[in-house]
């Protein structure tokens, strides 16, 4: 009988076993995080990144551009950020701008210049220029509207003295009156035209601004410093949505645009990040993308130099432009995922990678790395570097009220958040991890990745330590231990998670169910994986499938629902793998009908990992041999032999609750390593099924609840395991099972052609 296994296999099975101790002797020497060493350098405190990190020594030490490529959280801002940094500190002084930025009126009303110059030099002039105004404005005479008023009051003493004159006249002469009445009237007027321009000459004495409206044209000539070295600092300007407006600059609206109380162009004028920064972060540049700035980005990148102009085509501001160039020397730093570096690759054959490869590098990020003693040293210094985190968080919060009301006055208000009664001796101090805490994490990671690798999205992480931490404080623990890691993972899922879970719960009944109103025959418990989006991990769920071969004339197979393109071509590659099998035993072939359905899978399947769970599925239902129920199966079938999938380790999680009431899983040989984390303080022994090894984890403590996990290098394997029968029993009652199929079809044929006669029967 063939073994597909040799004595090394099993041997390498055993060694799976041994992976507890590994990762205990990496950490040996740490008994808890309070032993671990932060490092002075900046760049060292991102981990994982041994690549990125010598690439941006290089750029950092030639000054070039560089492009960082990677999955969300795997230390793309905080790379940037230490960037900055080891350039402020190594060449910070000679490359950050030492000149002011200060602009000028043009040639005309719509024209700006610009000039660099010594911040000094600029504020002598300014200041030159403001004492000469301010003489000007002493030497103009006070404002007087005297000589408007005078007439205006003599016309009104001889109106007076005409109103009065007609009256005594009219006295004599009766019509007078009516010249009474129209020099009284007159009177009146210039009365009234004399007060206001005595109100208006007041005003404009209390405000001197009659000397200023004097001398408004020369202040317009006044220079506008737009940038001031002296005052920004920041050698690195974060530019969250990469536009003209804030790259470049621009002119703002003027709402005095009449009556000679327009604002010049000088001073309406901003800068952007080009003019300012010595280096500009970009941090997402599908942004970039969206604004469509790409291409004045790369013209400003290779002359170093733009002219500043209006942007929109209406408004204040659209016929704006500057008549000299402003200096764009930056550094650009950049970052980004795959979907948008395919764009880039398409954009103009690649003109922006080009340009970064030309003086710089595109970084790709390490999703994963290998599982290394020193990998695991800096996981721990990872976490060290969120535990003092989390204490200057604590300090910058509850920092007054410990000084003010101490520990007692800590407890009383956090009783008052929790909503419950906390222990007499609770001190909001944070605490270190145990070792066996660190392993948890490291746990996580490996989980999170596979083939024995660590995942290098951090971010969600971060959440998962500080709730462990605070889980540990509200529990009065002494060190953060494993049960506060598990508990911060079941609170830190994802939506998918959240969604994973919920239909997880669902399908236990729904397994129950099935499991009670069947006899098992054709149906299998497939695994499967969702992803999130947010945090990169992956959320495993059971997967019911249904199988059946039915005799028909037909040569077809069908699995409808949302089926994905590389799940239509798994379920055809099943069939033909099992048509190849018919013909390997020499078995005669009818027409079959093969339907395979994914019960209440309603958000669709996509990929091939259930493709050996549909075989067990069909040649079960073709030879009417019942599944074990309790067994959960994934892995990609080419041919008879089953390959490695993906999230393996996601998917057993997934169904080692024992209220799922799973015993076991059959899981490619290839992904072996991928159990190594559910070894991790739990107990475990060797296990072998005739030829299959695995292994077996027990989820309780004195070593109960058993679950099985197999290796199965063909599907002969998950035959044994999943129905307990051989190679060559499976292939003896397919044989037989064909035979009378093709026994039926014949008799079907012959009883046509009796019943309508040969010519009948041939139409």
């Amino acid at each position: 009988m063939y073994n597909p296994y040799n004595d090394n296999d099993y041997k390498w099975i055993k060694e799976l076993m041994l992976y507890p101790q590994t990762l205990e002797k990496n950490i040996n020497n740490l008994e808890d995080t309070s032993h671990v060493e932060v490092p002075d350098d900046p760049i060292e405190k991102v981990i994982f990144q041994d690549n990125a990190k010598k690439s941006i020594r290089k750029i950092a030490q030639n000054k070039g551009h560089m492009l960082m490529v990677g999955k969300p959280g795997t230390g793309k801002s905080m790379l940037a950020g230490m960037f900055r940094h080891v350039i402020d500190k190594s060449l910070g002084d000679y490359i950050r701008p030492k000149k002011s930025i200060t602009a000028f009126p043009g040639k005309d009303n719509n024209h700006v210049r610009f000039a660099y110059a010594d911040p000094e030099k600029i504020d002598t002039h300014i200041a030159s220029v403001t004492e000469q105004i301010e003489a000007v404005k002493t030497s103009i005479d006070e404002f007087s509207l005297t000589d408007q008023i005078a007439p205006i009051s003599r016309a009104k003493k001889y109106l007076l003295w005409a109103a009065v004159l007609s009256i005594v006249g009219g006295f004599f002469f009766p019509p007078l009156f009516v010249i009474t009445g129209l020099t009284g009237i007159g009177a009146i007027f210039m009365f009234i035209q004399e007060n206001n321009n005595r109100v208006q000459e007041k005003i404009q004495k209390e405000t001197q601004g009659g000397k200023s409206a004097s001398v408004k044209h020369i202040v317009d000539l006044l220079p506008e410093v737009l940038y001031d070295p002296r005052k920004e600092t920041n050698l690195m300007l974060n530019v969250s949505e990469p536009s003209s407006k804030n790259m470049k600059g621009g002119f703002r609206h003027d709402p005095y645009q009449s009556g000679n109380l327009h604002t010049p162009i000088h001073k309406r004028t901003y800068l952007g990040a080009h003019a300012k920064a010595t280096i500009i972060y970009i941090d997402e540049l599908k942004t970039l993308v969206k604004e469509r700035y790409m291409s004045s980005l790369l013209e400003i990148m290779q002359n170093k130099e733009y002219i500043l102009e209006g942007g929109k085509n209406t408004g204040s501001g659209a016929a704006d432009r500057s008549e000299n160039h402003l200096k764009a020397d930056n550094i650009i730093i950049a970052c980004c995922n795959h979907d948008t570096l395919r764009h880039l690759q398409e954009e103009g054959d690649g003109a922006f990678l080009s340009r970064i490869e030309d003086k710089g590098e595109i970084i790709q990020m390490e999703s994963s790395v290998p599982e290394t003693a020193e990998h695991v040293k800096q996981v721990a210094q990872y976490i060290k570097q969120e535990i003092i985190n989390l204490e200057k968080e604590f300090k910058d919060t509850w920092g007054e009220v410990r000084e003010k009301e101490g520990h007692s006055g800590v407890r009383r208000r956090s009783e008052q958040i929790f909503g419950r009664r906390l222990p007499l001796d609770y001190k909001l101090e944070v605490r270190e991890f145990s070792r066996s805490a660190v392993a948890e994490i490291v746990k996580e990671l490996r989980c999170r990745s596979s083939d024995g690798k660590l995942s290098c999205m951090l971010r969600p992480i971060n959440g998962v330590i500080k709730t462990a931490e605070l889980d540990a404080i509200v529990d009065n623990s002494a060190l953060v231990e494993p049960l506060h890691v598990r508990r911060a993972l079941e609170e830190h899922l994802s939506l998918e998670g959240a969604i994973s879970k919920e239909i997880i719960e669902n399908r236990k009944d729904l397994k129950k169910y099935i499991t009670s109103m069947t006899d098992s025959i054709g149906y299998v418990v497939g695994l499967a994986v969702i992803h999130s989006g947010a945090s990169g991990r992956m959320f495993g769920q059971p997967l019911p499938i249904h199988c059946q071969i039915n005799t028909g004339g037909t040569d077809i197979i069908t699995a409808p629902g949302k089926i994905g393109d590389i799940a239509k071509a798994a379920a055809q590659n099943v069939r033909a793998s099992i048509k190849k099998l018919l013909r390997k035993v020499k078995a005669p072939y009818v027409g079959y009908e093969m339907h395979i359905e994914y019960i209440q899978a309603h958000g669709g399947v996509e990929g091939d990992s259930a493709s050996v769970a549909m075989d067990v599925g069909l040649i079960s239902d073709y030879i009417q041999e019942p599944v074990n129920q309790k067994y959960g199966i994934t892995g990609s079938l080419t041919g008879d032999i089953i390959l490695a999938v993906g999230g393996v380790t996601e998917k057993l999680r997934s169904i080692m609750d024992t209220d799922l009431t799973m015993e076991g899983a059959c899981i490619p040989w290839q992904n072996k390593y991928d159990i190594e984390p559910l070894l991790i303080n739990m107990e475990f022994e060797y296990i072998q099924s005739e030829d299959v090894p695995g292994i077996r984890i027990f989820r309780t403590e004195e070593k109960k609840d058993p679950f099985n996990i197999y290796f199965c290098k063909t599907k002969y394997n998950a035959y044994k395991v999943l129905m307990g029968l051989g190679r060559e029993a499976v292939e003896d009652r397919m044989m037989e099972r064909s035979e009378k199929d093709f026994e039926f079809m014949s008799h079907i044929a012959k009883r046509e052609k009796n019943k309508y006669g040969p010519e009948e029967s041939r139409e």
